[in-house]
Parts: C-alpha cells; structure tokens; sequence
C-alpha cells in the first residue's frame, strides 16, 4: 500500500491493452486496484497483457465462455471489494454487467462513493420507457460518472445525473504506443509492406466482423469506388473476425472484387500501428458505435477519416473536411462517393488532414481518462450518499437477481452497458 495515493478500485470485464493503459496513467494519482471479471473473453482474441507495476489486479474467474457464471461473480466481487482497504472509490463499467451492477450494491451498503464509467448514448438502440425509468433509479445510486464524450453525457443527464458530477474521458489509447509504431513502420515501408502482404495504396478498416459493424455496405461501397474510379483504385484491407466472416467473403465475391479486399484476420496490439501506418486513409462505417476505439487509433497513427455518424466519437474527434468526413451508415453511394473524394486528394492534402488528427486525439490521451476518473473520484466524494433510497437499492437487488437467473443462450453477448 502506498499511504501517500488514495486506494481505488476500478472494474472492466476484462483487461486489455485499452484498459492497461489508462489505468497506468490513473495510477500516478491513485493507487489502483484493477478488477477484472474474466481473464479471456469470447469477443476478443488479444494476447493477456501484462500488469503495470503501479496497478495491482485482480482476476475473478478464468474465461467468460458457455456459461457466464454470474452469480459466482458476483459473490467473488463483494469478496474482493472486502478484501481491499482502506477504499476511497470504486469505479464501475455501466450499469448492464450484473457485476458491475454487485458492486454497485456493495458500494451503497458500506456507504462507499461510486464512479459509474460508460459510452451509452440515447440514440445508440430504441428505448423503453420503463427499462430508462429503471435506469434512473439505479443511477441515483451512483455519485459521479466518467463519460466517453458529448452524447453520452447528454444521456446522463436525461438519466438524472448532475451536470457538476459527470466527467469525460473515459474512451482514450495509448496515442504513444499507434504514433510511435506507425512512425517506425513509415521508416521502413517496403520490409513492413511486404512482411504483412500489404498493398501500395489502400483504405484501412478494422473491426469485429458483426451486423452492427455494417461491413457488408462498406463493401457495396467499396465495390461502387472501384467502378467509379478513373485508375485502379485502392485496395480495402479490413481487419478483424467473427461470425461474418464467410458471408463477407461471399460478398467479396459476388461484387468482383474479392483481389482488392485483404482480409489479414484478427490483429495483435503490437501489430495493429503498422497496418495503420502504410494506410491512406481510415474507414469506420458502423450502424451502432457507442465511441469508436478504432478512431482513435486511426489519428494517433496519423490518419484521416471516413467515419459513420452513428459513431459516438464523431462530436469530439472529427472536424468535418479537415480531418475528415463523415457520412451516414446507410447510404451505400455517399460512402463510396467519400472514398473516391479522399483517394483523389493530393498526398499533401491527405497530410494536412493526417496532422489535424493528431492534433485532435492529442487531446484525449490516456492522461484524459486519468484526469476524468481523479475528477469523478473527488465530486463523488463530495456528492450525498444514497443509502436511504428504498426503491432505488430494491431496483437493484431485482435487477441482479433477474440478470443472474437468465439462461445463459438469452444474456446479451456483450458486456457494454447500453
């Protein structure tokens, strides 16, 4: 224990090169204790990352495959939130994750200030009136929240948050780690282009091969780029896997352009800066994107954009024409029309918009996430505690119960608290 550094606890789902990262920078202001609910996870294949020495981690259980094990994590987070003390705050991912959701009960029973952190936006699914009634009474059992950006404090607020305790910053990267690897790739184009395989000139995408993502009309529009372009055109290197995988290539086929799509699978940490780096431009065409991680990385490698309106980094991270353009989801001829705009800029035209992006994620390095949860920590200190709130902590305790006792086939498959 470190006696001159407050003592908080942080949960995430499981940790992985994002969370390790902010959470080192969080700890040259707290002494933090990093919760994970499970080492590997069914929706991300990244290699187990280490432990910073200034963070101590906690591991609740092995995996999270077949069978979620809620109510065995739920007893396994109240043991280890008894273990730690003394405890100034403990930080929560959402309000959806049933261990979150313990840990919220266990904060309002030892009277403990609670942090909630999240990316939910209103527009990012249709809501019920009843589930975002429910969702004001858990929150009222909260004392402060680190947001992501604009939209997702606005829905704070319309969920009954105080403006004075909500604080953004919760989505940033490792800017270093995708500036200085992309910087190293550049420095060696020609070996890295022809390790990875990687085409001369191409539009870089990378995401998990899911509906949502929309991957199927970026392809329609890819496929109208490459009949509208008056050369070759850029290739389309799309990163990532899952369940569409064999429809997308199917899609590839179908729309003759199965040579120009590279599908190199899913990327390492390490790995991801160099496909960034030979790159000409970034695509992110998602119909649901709570933030956007992808963008980030994308301006920290130095990169401009072609990204969904949907995504909900779009208010901070994307000047419109200057660092980039964004375009909606579902219009197959404005996206394809975009691409052919920013494959025909001049290099030095794609530069000026490259460096307008590192100039922009700049400002939302991993020191924002650490400023945004020492924020939050110190106003959910001040904010009145919740104990006395019946229906509120009744809410909760049901909400547990019913989230732990769904069939397994019937939770939702992520754990994002939308």
């Amino acid at each position: 224990m470190n006696p001159d550094k407050p003592r908080v606890a942080v949960i995430f789902h499981r940790l992985g090169p994002y969370h390790v990262a902010r959470l080192r920078a969080a700890a040259r202001s707290f002494e933090v204790i990093a919760i994970e609910q499970s080492a590997e996870t069914a929706e991300y294949g990244w290699q187990k990352v280490a432990t910073p020495e200034s963070v101590t981690r906690l591991t609740l259980s092995a995996n999270d495959w077949g069978h979620r094990r809620d109510a065995k994590s739920i007893d396994q987070i109240a043991k280890a939130l008894n273990s730690i003390t003394p405890l100034r705050a403990v930080a929560i991912p959402g309000w959806s994750n049933p261990t979150a959701l313990a840990a919220l009960r266990w904060c309002v029973a030892q009277n403990m200030p609670c942090v909630v952190m999240t990316e939910s936006g209103a527009s990012d699914k249709s809501r019920s009136r009843s589930s975002e009634w429910i969702k004001t009474q858990i929150l009222t059992l909260c004392s402060a929240a680190l947001a992501g950006g604009s939209r997702h404090r606005d829905y704070l607020l319309e969920l009954g948050i105080k403006r004075d305790r909500i604080f953004l910053g919760y989505d940033a990267v490792d800017n270093d780690h995708f500036e200085c690897g992309a910087q190293a790739a550049r420095t060696n184009a020609d070996g890295v282009r022809a390790r990875l395989s990687l085409p001369e000139k191409y539009f870089l995408a990378s995401a998990r091969f899911l509906p949502k993502k929309n991957l199927v009309t970026l392809l329609r529009a890819y496929a109208d780029y490459v009949r509208r372009s008056p050369a070759l055109g850029w290739d389309l290197v799309l990163l990532g896997d899952g369940p569409l995988r064999s429809q997308l290539v199917a899609e590839c086929e179908s729309l003759r352009i199965i040579g120009k799509v590279h599908l190199p699978g899913f990327v390492q940490y390490d790995e991801l800066p160099m496909y960034y780096a030979l790159a000409g431009a970034f695509v992110h065409a998602s119909i649901s994107e709570p933030w956007g991680l992808v963008v980030n990385e994308a301006m920290a490698s130095g990169l401009p954009l072609i990204v969904s309106r949907k995504c909900g980094c779009v208010p901070e991270l994307l000047e419109e024409a200057r660092n980039g353009f964004s375009f909606s989801p579902e219009d197959v001829y404005e996206l394809a029309t975009l691409l052919l705009r920013m494959a025909t800029f001049s290099d030095a035209e794609r530069e000026l918009m490259a460096r307008r992006s590192g100039k922009i994620i700049g400002s939302w390095s991993v020191e924002r996430f650490a400023n945004g949860l020492r924020d939050a920590v110190t106003a959910a200190e001040c904010a009145p505690r919740k104990s006395k709130l019946a229906t509120a902590r009744f809410l909760l305790s049901g909400l547990i119960l019913a989230r732990t006792a769904m069939p397994s086939w019937f939770k939702p498959a992520s754990s994002r608290n939308v």
